[in-house]
């Protein structure tokens, strides 16, 4: 076997090798993208109004929710506290 036969052999097994490291990826990619939307998805049920809102919107939508949420706390803390005076 002489020089330039062996650089083909190596130079085939490369190929393989990143057609197999490509294939990794994109299923690595894909395994994010599913674990993101399912997490859209949560998020969708959990928010009020969140069902079928596009994650930019959606997500301003929680910002929205959680600031209500803390709004609605203080309002009970201030109303705890009167009662304990």
């Amino acid at each position: 076997m002489g020089l330039g036969a062996c650089e083909d052999l190596c130079n085939q097994s490369e190929d393989k090798m990143m057609g197999a490291v490509k294939v990794i990826r994109r299923s690595r990619g894909k395994r994010r993208q599913r674990a993101v939307q399912m997490k859209v998805q949560k998020l969708q049920r959990i928010v009020p109004g969140g069902d079928g809102l596009q994650p930019d919107n959606l997500f301003a939508q929680t910002a929205n929710y959680i600031l209500h949420l803390r709004l609605q706390v203080y309002a009970l803390e201030s109303v705890l506290r009167l009662n304990q005076t």
